[in-house]
């Protein structure tokens, strides 16, 4: 995979993640049915954004606008983008700054490279295929990416914390669940946990950055009992995987793969690097 199109997708999100800040920062109400909402700018204005990006590396895109692509046609795709320019649109509307950018590029159905970038806590998670992980605060560097005048991803992740980090030993089972859509099944789940382990902390997290905190070692383990899109998970998932983490599907254990012709996930658990649940 060629730096030029690693470095790409970063500079993407980056640019997405700056422009729906503009929106976000606004003084703004949302009007769920009406079409020109900020939440709906915010979404639009990332999505053309990304696409003019990755319009110049030649493959394909598959996003939410669209999802109406006749599978017959994608399933002819090696290669395709997966991108969901705002995830975490409630996290969005309830201001908690727990919303992210997510672009990942897809290899006969598996992540080999994704980008999660976090605009309000100015985090920008990026993980590929014989790079690993890593994780870039540095808000001085993060406008350089989007101006253009850092220009390989080698040149951001020598700047990059690579994960995961460096955690101290914790007392307790680290389980990170969605804020949003806390499902009963999950709650049995983290009970489960407490039988087995005893000490279990739950912390609740929005987006995809719940994939990130257990790619960083900051959470131990993800379950995600509930309903998700492959656009809100694809870019986390190959964060997590190139950071040493386990990436499978509830109750199976099988791989999580891509471009499937139903695009509604099934179950899945994320576990960070050494988990041994």
């Amino acid at each position: 995979m060629s730096k030029d199109v690693q470095i790409i997708p970063l500079r993407a999100a980056v640019e997405a993640g700056n422009a729906i800040l503009d929106v976000y920062q606004s003084d703004f109400t949302v009007d769920h049915k009406a079409d020109d909402s900020p939440l709906t700018l915010a979404d639009r204005r990332a999505h053309d954004i990304i696409i003019a990006h990755l319009a110049v590396t030649g493959i394909p895109v598959l996003s939410e606008e669209g999802r109406h692509i006749p599978y017959k046609e994608r399933r002819e795709w090696e290669k395709l983008w997966i991108v969901d320019p705002l995830d975490g649109t409630k996290e969005f509307v309830k201001r908690n700054g727990e919303f992210t950018v997510n672009i990942a590029l897809i290899k006969n159905g598996h992540p080999v490279l994704g980008v999660v970038f976090v605009p309000v806590k100015s985090r920008l998670y990026f993980g590929a295929r014989g790079l690993g992980a890593y994780l870039l605060e540095d808000r001085a560097i993060i406008d350089a990416v989007a101006a253009g005048e850092i220009r390989t991803s080698d040149d951001v992740l020598s700047r990059a914390t690579r994960l995961p980090k460096a955690i101290p030993p914790r007392t307790a089972i680290k389980v990170v669940g969605s804020r949003s859509h806390l499902t009963d099944e999950v709650k049995t789940f983290v009970e489960e946990m407490r039988s087995r382990y005893g000490q279990v902390e739950f912390t609740s997290a929005g987006s995809s950055l719940k994939i990130c905190l257990v790619a960083s070692g900051e959470a131990d383990i993800y379950p995600r009992l509930g309903p998700t899109m492959e656009w809100d998970i694809a870019a986390g998932h190959a964060v997590a995987e190139n950071a040493g983490a386990r990436f499978y599907c509830h109750g199976t254990n099988q791989p999580m793969v891509y471009n499937r012709e139903d695009l509604l996930n099934p179950w899945f658990v994320v576990e960070r690097a050494g988990f041994s649940g």
